[in-house]
């Protein structure tokens, strides 16, 4: 670890440091953006020498994108290392804090600040933890655009057009990192992975009564061993899964066509009218004949 001081600026560099009245006026007069907002943004390459020293935290989030060379930090008394193709989101905190690139090999990183209304509530969501460390992960050529987006609105002022696309820029950046599979170039079919082929499988089958091993055996795995991956990569247990896509159908259904609500549960997989419709307002909360009428009216 470096205690070189961080230099005036680094060749190359990109930096927008917005006031903080301006953030926290549009945050207040806009409250699609007030969620999370941009407080700073930069771009330093080959940051010889960049440290910096919060003694107590920091109220934004930040995150650290490293392109090339190494980096490092430490939050509380925990140290991490930095490497190129990984990425931190450190959480607003007020534990002692201390950044910077490493002295033989700098990080070229791209950054940004960012705090908001609840950032508590906001990390804990996204299951962000101080002690999480980097994450490895693909050359992510779609994050860097989303940056080089935010950055142009910010560079050309603090218009509300400008804030505003900026911030909702800032979502769909953060995306980039968490969901790094979502934001990938698109496969050719016969290549997606297995998660992507099981959800077309179960929306091309949503009339049919399936298993979680009917599942698993098109893949040619265990019932459990699948289960576990699905969960780990969707959130959802199979079968939950399957039952939300069928809800969703039955939403369509009933929305789009005059059809009895014998018929939607039919046509989804469901003999019984009557489970149907316990499951159905389960799920939304309103009967299937509620929810009908609603959609329709507010259509």
């Amino acid at each position: 670890m470096g205690t070189n001081k961080r230099r005036d600026g680094f060749e190359g560099q990109k930096l927008i440091s917005l006031p903080e009245a301006v953030c926290q006026n549009h945050a207040r007069k806009h409250a699609a953006t007030s969620q999370v907002y941009i407080t700073h943004i930069g771009y330093f390459p080959k940051a010889f020498a960049h440290y910096r020293l919060r003694k107590n935290g920091c109220k934004d989030d930040i995150l650290f994108y490293c392109l090339r060379g190494r980096g490092w930090y430490r939050i509380g008394s925990r140290f991490f290392t930095v490497g190129p193709n990984q990425y931190v989101i450190i959480p607003a905190t007020t534990k002692y804090l201390c950044y910077g690139a490493d002295e033989e090999d700098p990080w070229t990183i791209y950054w940004v600040h960012f705090s908001g209304a609840d950032m508590e509530g906001f990390n804990r969501s996204l299951h962000i933890g101080e002690f999480d460390g980097p994450r490895d992960i693909p050359v992510n050529e779609k994050g860097v655009q989303i940056w080089e987006n935010m950055y142009r609105s910010l560079e050309m002022g603090y218009s509300t057009e400008n804030l505003t696309n900026a911030n909702f820029g800032l979502y769909h950046f953060i995306t980039t990192f968490i969901y790094p599979d979502k934001h990938q170039p698109r496969k050719h079919p016969a290549e997606e992975n297995y998660i992507t082929q099981t959800i077309h499988y179960m929306r091309s089958h949503l009339h049919e009564k399936l298993t979680v091993e009917d599942i698993a055996a098109t893949h040619q795995l265990s019932a459990s061993y699948f289960s576990t991956l699905f969960r780990k990569a969707t959130g959802m247990p199979p079968i939950d899964y399957f039952i939300h896509l069928k809800i969703q159908k039955a939403c369509q259904l009933l929305f789009r066509d005059n059809l009895k609500v014998k018929d939607v549960a039919e046509a989804i997989g469901y003999d019984d009218p009557y489970h149907f419709s316990r499951l159905f307002k389960k799920h939304m909360n309103v009967s299937p004949e509620q929810y009908r009428a609603s959609s329709r009216k507010g259509g």
